[in-house]
């Protein structure tokens, strides 16, 4: 504790706090999506932003604490994502069933230290491919919502256009603000679904379906491996944290799974977020940047605890701002995932059935298109790899790049 007092800085309180804000800026309208999409009840949604919220905090302070590193824990966006397209045809019971056993998955790769040979193991493109094809629908929902409020949507995206060339940091809380702003001013603001409320923990008793466990739990075990642990490590180890792994990976999966039963969909590492608290902006001396990740887990803990009131705000949000928000806060997700996606060569009509069998909302046998979309993406890889590997190809390929091509990028 005298270290902590020693070490808090303004720099590192304010970082956390950034972080928190734009977590819940841009990822946690997903998951409001996903509600309204699955016709689930006001106290169960603040029970699902509850869990992730308290969950983040805690995991947040309490690693951050013990290895005096900024380790910065959120809600898994792709995840989210995965539920827009399910939660319609499968109850909420079912949903907390996959929860429990992606969790449990996710436990057993941490604890067992397989991390990255699992990582080598599946090809990075067909990952990519996948998360490209989950998120797909956000990128077009964002252009959709242009005929419905076509000045909010377009001074929407006008911001975002603006901030990131200035500010890419902000682009999307500055989305957010201006967009609230302008809905207010023209009156589409609901002000009577307003409340100030504390949230309240909801009990849902899981179900297991075998389709719903290969539909759900197997695709949301790849996002949250590929999509959101790999770049979370990568922001550490690029700012010179060489904190292991596993422990990271196996507290972020008990955590989801003590909290799957009240709506916890999964915790892992942020990415885009941490990125704030672990460089120099949130202390000069990184051995005090870990404050920031305390910072931002009390942050979660304040907020998590409003939860009926943080899903009274997005309540009152318009369709078409709700729609604007989490199309422009996944395009970076989007286009790092296309680009990884197809920067393998060997790997790019695979890749490009992957993304188009998830993108298509295909379902057969009762499992989802994610499911599917990893199942033709590996098959079309097992097949075409050992065939090009044997026939010279007619043109000549360019040298191989010095640096290797980075994986999709999270969410968060």
């Amino acid at each position: 504790m005298n270290r902590l007092l020693r070490d808090i800085s303004l720099s590192a309180v304010i970082a956390g706090f950034i972080a928190t804000v734009i977590s819940y800026a841009g990822p946690l309208v997903i998951i409001f999506q996903a509600a309204e999409a699955g016709g689930l009840p006001r106290e169960v949604v603040s029970s699902w932003v509850w869990t992730v919220s308290i969950g983040s905090g805690v995991l947040g302070i309490v690693l951050s604490l013990r290895y005096k590193v900024p380790i910065i824990i959120a809600w898994s966006a792709p995840g989210s994502a995965l539920l827009v397209t399910m939660l319609p045809d499968i109850s909420m019971n079912q949903a907390v069933g996959a929860y429990l056993v992606s969790s449990v998955i996710i436990l057993l790769v941490g604890l067992s230290g397989a991390f990255d040979k699992i990582i080598r193991r599946v090809p990075a493109a067909i990952s990519a491919a996948m998360l490209a094809g989950i998120l797909f629908r956000f990128g077009t929902g964002l252009f959709v919502s242009v005929k419905e409020q076509p000045w909010l949507v377009l001074a929407m995206l006008g911001t975002y256009l603006l901030f990131k060339r200035v500010m890419p940091r902000y682009a999307v809380m500055a989305v957010l603000i201006v967009g609230v702003a302008i809905a207010a001013g023209s009156g589409e603001l609901r002000s009577e679904a307003l409340v100030i409320g504390l949230a309240t923990p909801v009990w849902i008793t899981p179900e297991f379906s075998w389709q719903v466990i290969l539909g759900v739990a197997f695709p949301l075990v790849m996002v949250s491996l590929t999509g959101q642990f790999v770049p979370g490590m990568a922001v550490l180890r690029n700012d010179g944290y060489q904190t292991p792994a596993s422990p990271l990976i196996s507290s972020s999966a008990l955590g989801s799974l003590l909290l799957a039963p009240f709506g916890c969909h999964g915790l892992n590492l942020a990415a885009i977020t941490a990125a704030i608290c672990t460089g120099k902006e949130s202390h000069e001396d990184p051995d005090k940047r870990y404050v920031a990740g305390i910072s931002g887990g009390l942050f979660y803990l304040l907020l998590g605890i409003f939860g009926a009131t943080l899903v009274s705000i997005f309540t009152a949000f318009p369709a078409a701002l709700i729609a604007a928000l989490a199309g422009l806060a996944l395009l970076a997700a989007i286009g790092g995932a296309l680009s990884t996606a197809m920067s393998v060569p060997e790997d790019r009509e695979a890749a490009l059935i992957t993304f188009l069998v998830t993108a298509s909302g295909m379902s057969l046998l009762g499992l989802s298109a994610a499911f599917w979309g990893l199942i033709f993406g590996i098959a079309a890889h097992v097949l075409l790899t050992p065939r090009r590997s044997q026939t010279p190809s007619p043109v000549s390929t360019p040298a191989p790049l010095e640096k290797e091509q980075p994986r999709a990028e999270s969410i968060q």
